[in-house]
């Protein structure tokens, strides 16, 4: 598969299509801008000089135009193709049979200076094909009052080579298009530094985790932009989500492996010494079933998802309802009622057999030593990315003494350590709040007067 662009990449890579589209634009509504003003100075130049043909030519007694015996630009003058040509017709012109008078320039050359125009009429056309090349032309109908006050009806022509206004064109767009090439050269050099401050905390973002990977940091380093300081701290909690897990397995399997050296060495004492072998059966059986329950205490500590960055939360009313059914068959017989004050925003933000887990042993502890009636209560904590959660259980049982809470909870507590009546399901409680940063507390009910178990999971 082909290697994916990177971010820089891709940015630049359509920026720079913007770019061109925009430069192509830009010199494409210049170049027309300025190909109309050259258009329009040539105009406003062949009007001036028809008005200077105007000024310069007079009329004979007789009432016949007399044309100028010199024009406004020496190149009319010349009889060779000058680039710039006049032409008056007229019905009386002086010196002229043909109604048509023509400057030097112009004369025994087939030029489009033949159609009479009206009074006021005006036209200006180009470039036309003619036999002298390209040609601008501007063509006004006039009518000359003489001496004589007669009318005299007239249409003058004034014609320019398309040569000077195409190479200045040429030269324009040339011109352009080295300053737009500079300017674009420059606009992407620029983009690209400013891409490359822009996508240095991705860098960095990269760097670090290159450096968490070898070892070298246990978090991502330094201060990052508000855009990404949701993505580093998510990472930042996900690994170290994974630490603990880690650290967690490892526990595990250290406290497996001492827990199962005692049972062992009594079957290895018993095996060597003793010779009964009734006596030999039931201390292996014994050992054996002991051996099951750390076994199975354990494995539930390693199966617990823990704190977790990206988890979907659960709601608590139908987990908790599956639960007490199915404590309300076990302990049928004591019908203990259990209440639910759940708060419809209660969520639980983690893995199902956690809350699973978590629910079943509190509330199979509160049904065990529960006179009559169990309280279930969850509310959540407000949080600035995800909200937390508040768990309490309360029963009306004898509740727990207060001398006892605290080896009851306290760190480290073995399958083969724990607290008569209560069970292997209090610890493995405990590390499951420990494994979501949470906090258990154990005190007295203050409504029901027994036992209240208080799970906190912080919000975030």
């Amino acid at each position: 598969m082909a290697r994916p662009l990177s971010l820089q990449a891709r940015s630049l890579a359509a920026a720079g299509c913007v770019l061109a589209a925009f430069l192509a634009l830009a010199f494409l509504a210049l170049d027309n801008a300025f190909y109309s003003a050259a258009q329009s100075a040539l105009h406003e130049r062949l009007q001036g000089y028809m008005y200077a043909y105007l000024a310069a030519a007079d009329t004979s007694r007789s009432g016949a135009l007399i044309p100028p015996e010199i024009g406004p630009d020496p190149r009319f003058d010349r009889p060779t193709a000058s680039g710039l040509y006049a032409a008056i017709l007229g019905d009386r012109i002086a010196g002229s049979k043909a109604q048509q008078w023509r400057s030097p320039s112009a004369v025994d050359r087939e030029l489009p200076f033949d159609e009479p125009l009206a009074r006021g009429q005006s036209r200006f056309e180009g470039p036309l094909p003619s036999a002298v090349g390209t040609l601008y032309v501007l063509a006004q109908g006039v009518d000359w009052l003489t001496e004589a006050k007669t009318e005299l009806h007239l249409t003058i022509y004034v014609a320019e080579d398309s040569t000077a206004l195409d190479q200045q064109v040429v030269t324009f767009r040339r011109t352009l298009l080295f300053w737009l090439g500079i300017l674009g050269t420059a606009l992407l050099l620029l983009l690209l530094l400013v891409q490359r401050w822009s996508l240095a905390p991705l860098r960095r973002v990269a760097i670090d985790l290159a450096e968490v990977e070898r070892g070298a940091q246990e978090r991502l380093g330094g201060a990052y932009p508000r855009e990404l300081s949701g993505l580093t701290t998510s990472i930042d909690n996900f690994i170290e989500g994974e630490r603990e897990r880690l650290k967690r397995y490892r526990n595990t399997l250290a406290d497996l492996a001492h827990s199962l050296k005692t049972p062992l060495a009594v079957m290895r004492s018993q095996l060597e010494n003793e010779s009964d072998n009734r006596t030999l059966r039931w201390t292996v059986l014994e050992q054996v079933g002991r051996m099951d329950e750390i076994v199975a205490y354990q494995l539930s500590r390693a199966a617990t998802s823990g704190h977790q960055t990206f988890a979907t939360p659960l709601p608590i009313e139908p987990f908790a309802e599956e639960i007490v059914r199915s404590l309300e068959k076990v302990y049928a017989a004591k019908g203990v009622l259990c209440e639910f004050e759940l708060a419809a925003a209660a969520r639980f933000h983690g893995d199902q057999g956690d809350l699973m887990e978590l629910l079943g042993n509190l509330l199979e502890n509160a049904f065990k030593w529960a006179r009559r009636r169990v309280v279930l209560t969850a509310e959540p904590i407000a949080g600035d990315q995800r909200p937390g959660l508040l768990l309490r259980i309360e029963d009306d049982g004898p509740g727990i003494a207060a001398d006892q809470v605290e080896h009851l909870l306290q760190r480290g507590v073995r399958g083969d350590e724990r607290v008569q009546g209560h069970g292997i399901g209090l610890s493995i409680v405990q590390d499951i709040v420990k494994a979501y940063r949470g906090e258990l507390q154990v005190d007295r009910a203050p409504q029901l007067g027994g036992a209240r178990f208080s799970v906190t999971l912080p919000a975030r």
